[in-house]
Formats: C-alpha cells, sequence, structure tokens
C-alpha cells in the first residue's frame, strides 16, 4: 500500500512538472486551425506582389532579412501552433489548402488605393481576395459549414498603413497641423473599420490589428533630419546623435489612437467578436532608446542599403547586407530585422518581455479562449 502511494506521489510530481513546463514555454491548446493575413511590406517580402522588382523603384528588393520566417505574423503563427498562410498567388483554390490560411499581404499595400501605382494592393483588393476565399469555401465545404471553421477557428491578422504614411512624408506633404496627414488618420481608420465590418458579416470573429511602428526612427527620414542641419560645424547631429522625426511619429501616433479607440468601440459593438490591437510603436521606442538591454548596437542605419548623394537607397542586393544584422534595428529603410520582430513577437504573445503591448489581451488568451 505504501508502495503505491508512493508511486502515485512520483506520478502526481512528474504530472506536475510537465503541466509546469508547458505552461512556462506558452503551449497553447486550442481550435485554431488558420490564420488569415492582410497587410503590406510587415506580412510579405515580395512573393505575393505582382511585378514586384517593378513597382517598388528604390526602396527595397529585399524588405526582409532572409526569407517570410523574419516577419512578425510567421513567429506569431509559428506560437499559435499553425502553418504560415501561403501567398494567395500560390493557392490553387482547394479548399484542403484554404483551410490552412492564406496570406492577402503584398509589399507596398495601402489602405487607400494607390494612383501613382495602381498594381500595388490596397486594402479593398485584399477584401476582395478574402471574400473569393469565402466563397471558394462555401462552395466546397457547404455554407454552413464553412461559416462555421470562419468563425470558430480562424484568426485574422491585419498591419496596414505604414505605406500610406510613407508615400505621404516622402511626397513631403506632411507639413504640420491642418496638414493632409491629420486629416489622413481619420480616413484610414474609417477605411479599417469597414473592413471589420466586411469582414464581420462574413462570419470572421478573432482579428488581431497591429499599429504601426515609428517611421519618424526609420533610416529614411532620420538620414533626411540629421542631414538638414548638416553644416560642417561638427554639431551632435553630425557625429551620429539619433535625431528622430517627432512631426512623422506625431501622425503614426495619432494613427494608432485612433485605430485602438475604434476598435475598443467595435468590440462593444460587435459583442460576440474578439478584437486585439498590438501598439508595436512603444516597444520599438522601448528598444530604440535602451538598445544595450537588449543586445542592439545600431538603432539608426539600415543594415541593408546605402546613402547616394540623392538621398538613401533600399537593400537593391543582399551583398549590400551588414555582417550582423541581429546588433540592427532596422533591417532597410523602413522595416525592422528579425531580432526586433523576435522581441515584438514574445512580448504580443505573452506579454511578459515588454508587457501591455496587445490590448485588451494578449494573443496567447485570446488563442486559449477559442
Amino acid at each position: 500500500m505504501m508502495i503505491n502511494k508512493m508511486k502515485f506521489n512520483v506520478f502526481l510530481h512528474i504530472v506536475t512538472t510537465i503541466f509546469i513546463k508547458m505552461v512556462n514555454s506558452n503551449m497553447t491548446v486550442s481550435n485554431m486551425k488558420a490564420m488569415y493575413v492582410m497587410g503590406d511590406s510587415t506580412v510579405d517580402c515580395g512573393e505575393n506582389t505582382l511585378f514586384f522588382p517593378y513597382l517598388l523603384h528604390n526602396l527595397s528588393l529585399h524588405p526582409c532579412e532572409g526569407p517570410s520566417s523574419s516577419l512578425l505574423p510567421h513567429l506569431l503563427a509559428k506560437k499559435i501552433g499553425v502553418s504560415y498562410p501561403i501567398p494567395f498567388y500560390s493557392q490553387n483554390g482547394s479548399s484542403e489548402v484554404l483551410e490552412r490560411g492564406v496570406n492577402l499581404g503584398s509589399t507596398g499595400a495601402t489602405i487607400l488605393s494607390n494612383p501613382t501605382d495602381p498594381l500595388l494592393q490596397s486594402l479593398n483588393q485584399q477584401l476582395r481576395q478574402a471574400f473569393e476565399i469565402f466563397q471558394l469555401l462555401q462552395l466546397e465545404l457547404g455554407q454552413e459549414t464553412a461559416n462555421e471553421f470562419i468563425k470558430s477557428s480562424t484568426l485574422f491578422y491585419l498591419s496596414f498603413g505604414k505605406d500610406d504614411y510613407i508615400n505621404l512624408f516622402r511626397s513631403k506633404s506632411a507639413k504640420g497641423p491642418g496638414s493632409d496627414a491629420e486629416k489622413l488618420s481619420r480616413i484610414l481608420v474609417d477605411q479599417m473599420t469597414n473592413a471589420i465590418e466586411y469582414l464581420y458579416d462574413s462570419s470572421v470573429r478573432k482579428f488581431v490589428f497591429m499599429g504601426i511602428l515609428p517611421l519618424g526612427c526609420a533610416p529614411r527620414f532620420l538620414h533626411s533630419t540629421n542631414g538638414s542641419v548638416n553644416d560642417g560645424r561638427g554639431g551632435g547631429r553630425d557625429r551620429g546623435e539619433m535625431v528622430c522625426a517627432d512631426d512623422l511619429n506625431n501622425f503614426v501616433l495619432e494613427y494608432n489612437s485612433f485605430l485602438e479607440q475604434r476598435i475598443v468601440r467595435l468590440g462593444m459593438k460587435l459583442s460576440d467578436a474578439q478584437l486585439i490591437f498590438c501598439d508595436v510603436y512603444r516597444p520599438m521606442m522601448e528598444i530604440i532608446n535602451n538598445p544595450n538591454t537588449y543586445g542592439i548596437k545600431n538603432v539608426k542605419n539600415a543594415c541593408c542599403g546605402e546613402v547616394i548623394d540623392t538621398g538613401m537607397s533600399g537593400c537593391m542586393s543582399m551583398n549590400m547586407a551588414c555582417e550582423d544584422p541581429s546588433s540592427y534595428v532596422w533591417w532597410d529603410q523602413f522595416n525592422t530585422g528579425h531580432v526586433v520582430s523576435s522581441l515584438i513577437a514574445d512580448s504580443a504573445w505573452s506579454g511578459e518581455l515588454l508587457p501591455d503591448i496587445c490590448r485588451p489581451t494578449t494573443i496567447q488568451s485570446l488563442i486559449s479562449s477559442i
């Protein structure tokens, strides 16, 4: 009898230890089966952008540090335990493929249609592609089964807005209060709100929305700010001082704030939906302001790209890349490297490293509730 009790205690100890390790390693059991991704270069390395090399001009032919596995949604998909969705233009339309998730995102994509580059995608184009997927699933699975799958087993991840502001800032039309940039924030959030309601009407219930990173600290705009005061007299900026373009960051903060407020209101209106806003601006500024804490050495230069007489060229060849990308915040002019993406992914998932990035709850909590 005593031996059996000892065996039971040993067994209980082993089970408890395994459970604790599972919790500590962020293992999550859920009914999540597929992740659908929409957005810009924060979710696509160019594979899903038709005629990509001809559209991006001197921005970057290589906007990612290696393959798509360096992207934030890819890192989160791994934590969720689902396959990273294949690019929309690579899927064959079969329900077997569609049920594993699809990446509709496209490098250079904007919320508003881009009249100067009509071939670049917009939010509405990606929405149309999402509706095509819904229709294909309904045809193959039946409407009721497809709608139930979308409602209970999918997560929609949206990351837009960065390229809308990049286009505006590069055109030098963001000049302060009353400018187009100030009005743009509300227009962009209105479009995102419409997208949420359209997707909700198509049975989507689980959403993750990413805010815009601090573009005013991106190498392209840092160079412009610092260069404007380069008078040859050895001022602080010429010695390499980190100076973000605060006016540009303020526009980004305004957009992020508007989007989060709208998401909160929609969460109250759409009572059976779960909407999370993830603030990537704040953790990035934490990393930029305290780089040593996170093993970062260079917060202002792009790992891949070069400064030329007319400005800055993007990552046109991987041969241009620095020797140690892990020590840089920025991969190219506007996109972060793998290390920063990993730090943000860990924090968005569990809320432990950089807390309260995702609100009102972590992505792990959202997935666990499914």
